[in-house]
């Protein structure tokens, strides 16, 4: 069996940011997905740099028979591609496919972790008031150091997302920092 490089490696999760935007609740989401779509594809672009791993955990939408290239297909063809284009995956992104809200709920993503020797992760994406409050709250009870980048999440309900991120920092000792404050340190290749 391969064994894990030891724990403590950070990795970025990018959180169901491969989207139709044609949901309910999504013309409250657009806005705010827009205005954090340049801050992503930075953090995207800056861990790729480092050789820190990007893993894309993302909603199948209830298409049960795609993977992540027709996911990542469907939401380029439409009606909001700019929100997908600037941090579409490469070819050395990983790919989570989940169906509910914590990106750990029934996937493969804690054996991916250990796997890759991360002990600490960035969570990105949308929604902040959702999908990445239970990310969080589900890292932190795999002992996982969580830090969260506020202007990189998305929300629906802007009040909801403050009580979200004050509710990460206070109960799961999640860092709440600027993505600028986010140093992604060249992995080791010894």
């Amino acid at each position: 069996m391969h064994r894990p490089v030891e724990q403590g490696g950070l990795a970025l999760i990018v959180i169901d940011m491969i989207n139709t935007y044609d949901h309910e609740d999504a013309e409250l989401l657009v806005p705010s997905a827009g205005r954090i779509v340049p801050v992503v594809a930075d953090l995207v672009g800056r861990a790729r740099d480092a050789d820190v791993p990007v893993v894309y955990a993302n909603d199948n939408f209830g298409l049960w028979r795609s993977h992540h290239g027709e996911l990542v297909d469907t939401a380029l063809a439409g009606p909001h591609a700019e929100l997908v284009e600037p941090i579409r995956p490469d070819d050395d992104s990983l790919f989570v496919v989940k169906a509910r809200h914590s990106i750990f709920y029934e996937t493969p993503m804690s054996y991916l972790l250990w796997q890759l020797g991360v002990g600490h992760v960035v969570l990105c994406g949308q929604v902040t008031e959702q999908c990445v409050l239970y990310s969080a709250l589900d890292a932190h009870i795999r002992h996982l150091e969580v830090t969260v980048p506020r202007d990189a999440v998305a929300c629906i309900h802007p009040h909801l997302e403050a009580a979200a991120l004050e509710m990460m920092e206070r109960n799961m000792g999640a860092r709440i920092v600027t993505a600028k404050e986010i140093d992604f340190p060249p992995t080791r290749t010894d």
